[in-house]
């Protein structure tokens, strides 16, 4: 069931982090029709979606009610700008997000993408230090293996070597410190960022940013009380605490954001994806109100930031429809009803492969992890590991009719995180796709 397309429909389209050899190839399948979980190909083939796009289209492909939305609202106004100005649909956008959102994280700033969100967070917490007259905190502390995006400020933060080398002279000096991967305490997990804040200087720290469930590394969950000790952490020392939900919010996690889920109000909070089902490009920032206030009330008075498309009209349009939906469909609680049931699956299909070495994650957001032998702990090569992740999964998985990611940030793993309307069966199905695609890579013999 794979797809190619020629180099010449190739020619004029320069694809994200994609190899030269794909791209020369014509080995890239083009997408042409959503519907619920599943999509369609140029050729008819239909696979289903089992990374949601990209961790991002919660409430399914293909929904008309969004789609009219979008379109009433560029009949009506499709944009004006955000600076010192905005419309009816993006305040009603904000409240909508602001009132899912926990505790007094009430403040909204929206702009285009996740990368952005994180920028946004990044010189929110430059600008609330300054106005606090602690101009030395600049620094933020992240963990290894996290992704936070692309831009340089993001990328400064993220923790994944082979994305940041080609950038490493124009990037920020931020730290980085451990996840939460192999704790079992998590006030000893969370020791290694107040290490991180002592060592470097707590009067130059800034923020300390993190997901509550890592996507880099494999949908890490953190032990119990990582994130209380966080916090109480960052309240110690004056540090803003930054939750980067741009995959972890609305539902992904079987709660509207995975805050709510680990009990904790962070001072900011990034969003993204699913606040639109990627419908259309969202980015944003949730800010705690007396935080916001602070820097408003301040010398500096104002929030110095913006972006030509945050708060797009037709963009907070979408997002309306879509949480509106999501809401009054329960789809998040689907993920939660559905969520354990997923995990079974998953762990009783790992039981019947030696070479799936962990099952982890929570909700709809789940990695099964992949060694060359669990009974002797004989891990794959580095070359195993590329043969593995490029060459041999991805092509049996497609065949299977599954389209999802086979993920090398950290230990080789296959990525499991469908759409939020994923039904019983779904999961069935996806399972039993993993299931036959890891006796044939099995067969192979590592």
């Amino acid at each position: 069931m794979t797809t190619t397309v020629t180099t010449n429909a190739l020619a004029h389209t320069a694809l994200h982090f994609t190899p030269g050899a794909m791209w020369r190839s014509g080995a890239a399948p083009i997408w042409v029709r959503g519907e619920g979980i599943r999509i369609w190909d140029q050729d008819g083939n239909s696979f289903i979606d089992g990374l949601a796009g990209l961790f991002s289209v919660q409430i399914g492909h293909g929904r008309a009610d969004i789609a009219a939305a979008a379109g009433e609202q560029m009949k009506t106004l499709a944009y004006m700008p955000s600076w010192s100005a905005t419309t009816p649909v993006t305040i009603e956008a904000s409240n909508l997000i602001a009132s899912l959102a926990p505790g007094d994280l009430d403040v909204v700033f929206l702009v285009s993408s996740g990368s952005e969100a994180v920028e946004s967070a990044i010189k929110f917490s430059r600008q609330y230090h300054s106005a606090r007259n602690e101009p030395r905190r600049v620094k933020v502390i992240s963990r290894y293996l996290s992704y936070h995006g692309t831009t340089m400020g993001a990328l400064s933060a993220t923790g994944l070597p082979g994305i940041r080398e080609a950038y490493g002279p124009l990037l920020y000096g931020f730290r980085k410190v451990a996840n939460t991967l192999g704790f079992d305490d998590g006030v000893a997990a969370a020791a290694r960022v107040e290490e991180a804040i002592i060592e470097e200087g707590p009067e130059t720290v800034a923020m300390v940013l993190a997901e509550p469930v890592q996507n880099g590394g494999g949908s890490i969950v953190p032990p119990a009380g990582y994130w209380q000790e966080l916090r109480r952490i960052c309240d110690k020392y004056g540090v803003l605490l930054c939750a980067d939900e741009v995959i972890n919010g609305f539902g992904r996690l079987g709660e509207w954001f995975g805050s709510g889920l680990m009990g904790v109000v962070p001072d900011l909070l990034t969003f993204a994806k699913g606040a639109t089902s990627s419908y259309a490009p969202i980015g944003g920032l949730l800010i705690r109100e007396p935080v916001f206030e602070e820097l408003m009330d301040s010398h500096i008075g104002t929030f110095n930031h913006g972006a030509t498309w945050g708060g797009h009209a037709v963009v907070a349009a979408t997002s309306v429809a879509n949480l509106t939906a999501m809401r009054d469909e329960d789809v998040v609680g689907n993920v939660r009803n559905l969520g354990g049931y997923f995990r079974e699956k998953l762990e009783r299909m790992a039981a019947g492969h030696r070479m799936v070495s962990d099952v982890r994650g929570i909700g709809f957001f789940y990695a099964v992890e992949l060694t060359a032998d669990r009974e002797t702990g004989r891990r794959l090569t580095p070359e195993q590991a590329d043969v593995l992740l490029k060459k041999t999964l991805p092509p049996l998985m497609m065949e299977e009719g599954l389209y999802t990611r086979a993920d090398d940030r950290g230990e080789p793993k296959i990525l499991l995180c469908p759409p939020l309307i994923s039904t019983r069966s779904d999961i069935d199905a996806m399972v039993s796709m993993v299931d036959r695609t890891l006796d044939k890579a099995g067969a192979i013999g590592w």
